[in-house]
């Protein structure tokens, strides 16, 4: 947005212009009148006004000497910028190739698209930085030029005819191929311009492709998004061939990886992106793409709670990778699986696909296609094994995977799996309740997601922080906190997860002695649960259910043991050993006070029995207290 000078701003400005010397009030009224303040137009017409002859220097004021036309000064900004442009003659020139490419440019970019020797260049260089239209730092050749303005650029650019430009543009273009390689490998988006710039589609997609990709691996994911889309754009306009088709297909799942960490995987634009390359695939012989298509489509399903579409994706990535041995994509399949089949509660099955990724994972499976899809694998191999993990009965074990894919994360120094990384971790801590441990990576996961523009996120973490804050003594803020980021997760379309959120939230709840208002949150998770499926968590809602149904005078033992042993039952089926645990421990409590001593020790003594380790873990220490005082 403009800038606009007051009156005494403008004439101020103006004596400035004129080396402090008075202009005739006239001419200061036009001036006034035909700038509407603004600075760069005011400073135009002034110089424009004192170099056209029309006025007579003095000691201390210009004069008028005859009556002043009105139209000896331009009525537009552009009539003034080009009016300064024609009196420089042959420097014009120079300054419209200069603005052709771009606000700013090298000496040496410049002189080799440009006619003339060095003297000549350098000459005209410096009639331009005389006129103060262009900036200079340093000398030739290793000088950098920059107009004063973008709209003086824009003036000298939209002077030259459109068949000039287009001369220009490809011109450049094909001097920074053969004569820049540097520059070509480093922003490829230049070439990328000025081919498109130049009417050259074909010579343009090939660099507005490996501009995105050179984004995309510097996490400028929306750069990357936008130069994907107008290699998409340019490619409407030219012939429908195989190689463009092929083409169209590679920058598809380039254009949803991109979209999937920019605007999360739930996103409405990740599924139509990796739709239209899945149309793409069918019309090309090279299936090789298909993988990273089938993969984009699975972290949209799957963070959509469609866990069953999820599931049959990763069945096909599987046969597919049966069919033609690829490790990269046995890898991809079995962490698919894996993370499907953990949501749905198939918690062994879960383990053995998890345990499969991490021991086919290799670093240098990131270089390959169906890699770049934002989280390394490698890392959310061993971070979704940490929770099967956990939930299995194995707490230390959980533990040590998500270190190890935390420590892995901070290695590789990628914004997108570090932040996935700290959530997850902050998650498995959670699973073990460590308050300490889940508010320090919340809060990591949410100022390196907020910084880095991954807003899911940034929201599960801004959840797991409520619930720290509540444990620490803040109830309240932590109620708040957790509302606010379920409210952020889901208005990025995502479902799977919530749940597990909602019993965040009646956790607290039961802590601050607030039945009611966890009973609505356990109405919300179990509805999702029955909804979509999404059953790895559904034991510990309904335990929830039954200890804050006891906190309610007017509810009935028997409806809140019912829910308790539902859960015990539900855990038992899916072989959770971990929830099991808590269910059995709530039961026994139950029990306890009603005088069944014997049975609660019954019930409690074989489960944690059955524990090797974690015993260090506020679950199991409180079981063994309480299995003390049943033993007693």
């Amino acid at each position: 947005m403009l800038t606009h000078f007051t009156r005494p701003q403008i004439e101020a400005m103006v004596t400035h212009i004129a080396g402090g010397k008075r202009l005739p009030a006239e001419v200061v009224q036009q001036i006034c009148a035909r700038t509407d303040g603004v600075p760069l137009f005011v400073e135009e017409l002034t110089k424009a006004v004192v170099e056209s002859g029309l006025l007579k220097e003095t000691a201390e004021r210009y004069e008028v000497t005859s009556p002043l036309p009105a139209l000896a000064i331009p009525t537009t900004l552009q009539d003034a910028l080009m009016a300064r442009l024609d009196r420089l003659g042959t420097a014009k020139g120079l300054a419209q190739l200069g603005a052709t490419i771009g606000r700013q440019f090298a000496y040496d970019l410049l002189r080799a698209v440009a006619d003339g020797d060095d003297a000549m260049v350098q000459q005209e260089l410096g009639r331009l930085v005389e006129a103060e239209l262009l900036y200079q730092r340093g000398l030739p050749p290793q000088a950098l030029y920059r107009f004063k303005h973008a709209l003086i650029q824009d003036a000298a650019y939209q002077s030259l005819l459109k068949r000039t430009r287009q001369q220009y543009h490809r011109h450049i273009a094909q001097v920074l191929e053969e004569r820049f390689p540097d520059l070509v490998e480093t922003q490829p988006e230049l070439l990328a311009q000025h081919y498109t710039e130049a009417g050259l589609a074909e010579q343009a997609i090939p660099y507005w492709q490996r501009a995105g990709e050179h984004a995309r691996d510097r996490s400028a994911y929306l750069e990357a998004i936008s130069h994907f889309t107008t290699g998409i754009e340019l490619l409407t306009t030219l012939p429908e061939t195989p190689a463009h088709t092929q083409h169209a297909v590679t920058l598809h799942v380039a254009l949803g990886a991109a979209l999937l960490v920019a605007k999360g995987p739930a996103a409405p634009e990740v599924e139509y992106a990796y739709i239209q390359a899945r149309a793409l695939c069918q019309q090309v012989t090279d299936t090789t793409q298909l993988a990273p298509v089938l993969f984009g489509l699975w972290r949209f399903y799957l963070s959509r709670a469609q866990l069953h579409t999820a599931r049959e994706l990763g069945d096909t990535l599987l046969r597919l990778a049966e069919r033609a041995p690829d490790s990269t994509l046995a890898v991809v399949a079995h962490f698919a699986l894996g993370v499907a089949q953990l949501r749905l509660g198939a918690l062994a099955t879960a383990r053995q696909h998890l345990a499969d990724a991490t021991a086919g994972y290799t670093p240098d499976q990131r270089r390959t296609p169906v890699s770049h899809i934002g989280q390394d694998l490698g890392i959310g191999s061993r971070a979704y094994a940490a929770w099967t993990l956990w939930v299995l009965g194995y707490p230390d074990q959980a533990l040590a995977h998500i270190d190890d894919a935390l420590a892995s994360a901070h290695a590789l120094a990628q914004p997108y799996s570090l932040a996935w990384a700290q959530l997850w971790a902050t998650y498995v801590y959670q699973f073990r309740r460590e308050v300490p441990a889940v508010r320090a990576q919340a809060e990591a996961a949410v100022a390196l997601s907020t910084t880095q523009g991954f807003p899911q996120w940034a929201a599960g973490g801004t959840i797991l922080g409520g619930w720290a804050l509540a444990m620490q003594g803040q109830g309240k803020e932590g109620i708040a906190q957790v509302r606010q980021g379920i409210t952020a997760w889901r208005a990025h379309g995502a479902v799977l997860t919530v749940p597990y959120f909602y019993s965040v939230l009646a956790d607290i709840a039961a802590h601050l002695d607030q039945p009611e208002e966890g009973l609505q949150a356990l109405a919300e998770a179990y509805t999702l649960v029955e909804q979509q499926e999404e059953r790895w968590w559904e034991a510990e809602i309904h335990r929830l259910r039954g200890v804050l149904l006891l906190r309610q005078p007017w509810t009935q033992r028997e409806t809140a043991a019912a829910w308790l042993q539902r859960a015990l039952d539900i855990a038992r089926r899916q072989e959770a050993k971990s929830l099991e645990l808590r269910a059995a421990m709530s039961l026994a409590r139950l029990w306890q006070q009603q005088g069944k001593r014997d049975a609660a020790r019954d019930l409690l003594a074989p489960i944690y029995g059955w524990f090797t380790e974690g015993f260090n873990t506020a679950d199991l220490q409180e079981a063994k207290v309480l299995l003390d005082e049943l033993e007693g």
